[in-house]
């Protein structure tokens, strides 16, 4: 499997810490707001890469944060007159509501908040201050830049450009316009803990190289987030990190491309934005899933109500494609194989696993499995035979579950009432009784169900 390193910028081949272990990180979300389709991204992108790594027999620890505490939470707060607390505590609420319908906990997540490490963050900025690579100043705690080897090396930033103050603003208080905040002083009305330099509370960078540290190990495999975290957040992650410890922190960097909507980048900033809560007002969240796997994830994707559309049509393709088989397979079929079918499938799950070990290009999986839906069509129009379709079927959803779609059922109740009607249908047609038949059909109908008889047996479908 091969994985494009932002560190290094090229595909290499992913070779693990601890065989068949696999350690990755992800930033979260601030904790302020409902989450946005552009956060809703790496967390789709890379818990897809965790369903991957699982599939192919690897143990998987997976860490996306909570930021709980920050300059947007305490704004929030006083503008609410609640607590920093409260927000958190009701914003993590919502985004548990979104995670789980856009699939994202089948599997273990580790969901730290930072604030339940301040203790491991004291440590780790008096490692620094130790070492001499940070510095108190005015009830601060700054992290000086001139001591990390190579700063700069994730981003391509050149820290003389950086020391001039064209992109930080100069503060009095820093030895070097690049250094950035590890602890930051009490101020009147915000949270504080106490520490070695003042009452404060930590900084948004320190937080992440803490709770990775501590959760993960002070070298990790992944490192993920979208790309708009490579500069300044991860650089600093891995100035602060590498510089206490000595120690790579994390040996591939991983990096989602943006969100436009009409050739703009989504962002708050320009109003431009569909939370995910909004998005599930007119799709299923499946649909949002399966839409931010439809491009390769290093690619912008572009959002649209248009593509939303498209999205959700083929996902209904796929699900008739499921449907079909599962009631097939509850009928009575002629037992066997069919050679020539059975290639075909190990064909598309070969190329789908080929497009995955590809620097995880879903675009090109999902293609795999679209063709496999349409030779699994085919092969029933033909009159399938029972082993080989129970195969297929099989490969089906075990490729649909890496992708984390397909997982929905209809009510199981509603479900059962249909198939005793088609039962009694069979009954009475086996007995010659067509008026009740067809009178059944009819029933059907109206409930807006449609049947086909087939030599399999009778099928159903809702139109």
């Amino acid at each position: 499997m091969k994985l494009f390193n932002s560190m290094t910028r090229q595909k290499e081949e992913f070779k693990s810490l601890e065989d068949k272990k696999v350690r990755m990180y992800n930033c979260g979300p601030t904790v302020y707001n409902f989450i946005h389709v552009g956060n809703a991204r790496p967390l789709v992108v890379f818990d897809t890469l965790r369903r991957y790594f699982i599939y192919k027999g690897y143990d998987v620890d997976f860490v996306v944060n909570f930021t709980d505490i920050d300059d947007k939470l305490i704004n929030r707060a006083k503008d609410e007159n609640t607590t920093v607390f409260d927000v958190a505590d009701r914003y993590i609420g919502e985004f548990m509501q979104d995670a789980n319908g856009l699939n994202l906990y089948t599997y273990k997540t580790i969901n730290p908040r930072a604030t339940e490490f301040i203790e491991p963050m004291l440590e780790f900025v008096g490692g620094l201050v130790e070492k001499g690579a940070a510095y108190p100043a005015d009830g601060d705690v700054y992290f000086d830049i001139t001591k990390a080897k190579d700063y700069g090396k994730l981003s391509g930033k050149n820290i003389d450009e950086l020391q001039s103050g064209a992109r930080i603003e100069v503060n009095s208080a820093k030895k070097n316009p690049g250094d950035f905040v590890l602890w930051k002083g009490k101020k009147e009305g915000e949270p504080f803990w106490a520490s070695p330099w003042g009452d404060g509370r930590p900084g948004w960078h320190l937080e992440c190289s803490v709770m990775a540290k501590t959760l993960l190990g002070e070298t990790i495999d992944i490192h993920s987030g979208g790309e708009d975290l490579q500069f300044p957040h991860h650089e600093n992650e891995i100035a602060q990190s590498e510089t206490l410890t000595g120690k790579t922190f994390a040996n591939y960097w991983l990096h989602n491309g943006m969100i436009t909507v009409d050739g703009t980048k989504m962002s708050k900033s320009l109003g431009n934005f569909f939370t995910v809560r909004e998005v599930a007002n007119v799709f299923d969240l499946e649909v949002l899933r399966f839409f931010l796997l439809s491009a390769h994830y290093r690619s912008p994707i572009n959002y649209s109500y248009d593509a939303m559309e498209q999205t959700k049509a083929g996902l209904d393709r796929l699900y008739g494609v499921r449907d079909h088989m599962e009631q097939l397979l509850k009928g009575d079929m002629e037992a066997g194989n069919d050679a020539d079918f059975d290639a075909e499938v190990q064909k598309e799950k070969e190329e789908f696993m080929a497009a995955m070990d590809d620097d995880l290009n879903t675009a090109r999986a999902t293609g795999a499995l679209f063709t496999l839906a349409r030779d699994i069509n085919t092969f029933i129009a033909k009159g399938p035979k029972k082993d080989s379709l129970q195969s297929a079927y099989d490969t089906f959803m075990e490729l649909a579950d890496v992708l984390g779609i397909l997982y929905r059922r209809e009510e199981t109740d509603e479900d059962s009432a249909i198939e005793a009607l088609l039962e009694e249908r069979k009954a009475a047609r086996a007995n010659k009784d067509f008026a009740r038949a067809d009178a059944i059909r009819d029933e059907l109908f109206e409930k807006g169900i449609a049947i086909e008889d087939t030599r399999e047996g009778t099928l159903w479908k809702r139109i």
